[in-house]
């Protein structure tokens, strides 16, 4: 019998062991960038490019620029400009989404396009004339459902949806959204208002009023959480957000007339956008129009980029490490260490080391 119990114990041991072995391999190691190379892909006196996709069955991505026009670069090809409607003047594109099947390219004042691009035809599946329309962002859910905001027409935020792939658009009522606050809007900065994690939707908004709209089944009911970002002015308020998961989300902006600023304007969410607590108070960065987490890596790396640079944080956003002067608007990742970033006359590829 005392054998039998010797036996098992050490047998207990054992597998106690291995499970203390396995929880330390599977323990996860931030890594520490020191800092980024920037291939610059294409110069151009007429690119401002706010709005780029990476495109299913593409190696690279298109975007669209300010001035109206479009582009693709794919395996180091790069087209630029194309035209997206030739019968438009002063279309400034600041959105772009897309599904297996067209791109969709959405303008931001009044009259304000969505343009519907598939292989061999364009068409403007959404038009609206209202003085005050101004879009901001664009995203889909899937191939079929998509949606894109803007600033308040009326005295909520202005939300069209798609049910049937991008062929119609339509304007939810403000019967069934938050209403607005005064001087509540959005920023059309990097195309990145708008989080979406399986049927859950983040939408943030900003200016003198910033809160998170939230939507738990792809735009049927909404609710509105509120946030301690900087706000108060127009110039003020989330510039850009993302969330990692359905519990993890980050937001950052501030005040682009005072750049350096860097006084409430990074929040972190870890209940689904419920709750944001202010991170790196008074640290650099400061305003940054954009911030992207950086794929598979657990919630806690993430790059933050705006016209005043480029900045890494390994601890969820806790603290920052400036890793370049260059200026950009936006970015999107290709895999956990090169991502394309864009902005005035430029478009680069980025690698972080």
């Amino acid at each position: 019998m005392k054998q039998i119990l010797i036996l098992f114990c050490v047998a207990l041991l054992i597998v106690s062991c291995k499970k203390d072995e396995e929880k330390k391999e599977n323990i996860f190691i931030p890594r520490d960038f020191t800092e980024v190379e920037i291939g610059l892909l294409l110069k151009d006196s007429t690119l401002n490019v706010r709005a780029m996709e990476l495109v299913e069955g593409y190696k690279g991505l298109f975007f669209l620029s300010s001035t109206g026009k479009g582009g693709m670069i794919d395996e180091g090809e790069v087209i630029y400009p194309v035209e997206i409607d030739e019968d438009k003047e002063k279309l400034n594109f600041r959105a772009f989404a897309s599904t297996k099947d067209a791109g969709f390219a959405l303008s931001i004042e009044s009259p304000a396009y969505l343009y519907k691009i598939g292989e061999d035809s364009t068409s403007i599946v959404y038009q609206e004339n209202h003085e005050k329309a101004f879009y901001d962002a664009i995203d889909f859910w899937n191939d079929k459902e998509g949606i894109a905001i803007g600033d308040p027409t009326d005295d909520c935020l202005s939300v069209i949806i798609t049910r049937d792939g991008g062929n119609t658009w339509n304007k939810l009522s403000c019967d069934i959204l938050p209403k607005a606050k005064e001087g509540e809007a959005a920023f059309a900065a990097s195309d990145t208002n708008i989080a979406i994690i399986g049927d859950k939707t983040w939408v943030a908004t900003g200016g003198k009023a910033s809160r998170i709209l939230f939507s738990p089944d792809k735009g049927k009911t909404w609710d509105v959480f509120n946030t301690p970002i900087v706000q108060g002015k127009e110039t003020t308020g989330i510039y850009s957000l993302d969330f990692y998961d359905e519990k993890n989300g980050f937001a950052i902006g501030g005040d682009y007339t005072k750049a350096a600023d860097s006084t409430a304007n990074k929040i972190k969410t870890k209940d689904g956008g419920k709750t944001w607590q202010l991170v790196a108070q008074n640290q650099s960065p400061g305003y940054r129009s954009c911030v992207q987490y950086i794929p598979g890596r657990e919630a806690k790396e993430l790059v933050a980029i705006g016209f005043k640079g480029i900045d890494y944080s390994s601890d969820a956003g806790e603290h920052w490490k400036h890793l370049s002067d260059e200026g950009f608007y936006t970015l999107r990742f290709v895999n956990d260490s090169v991502a394309y970033a864009a902005g005035n006359k430029r478009i680069a590829k980025l690698t972080f080391r």
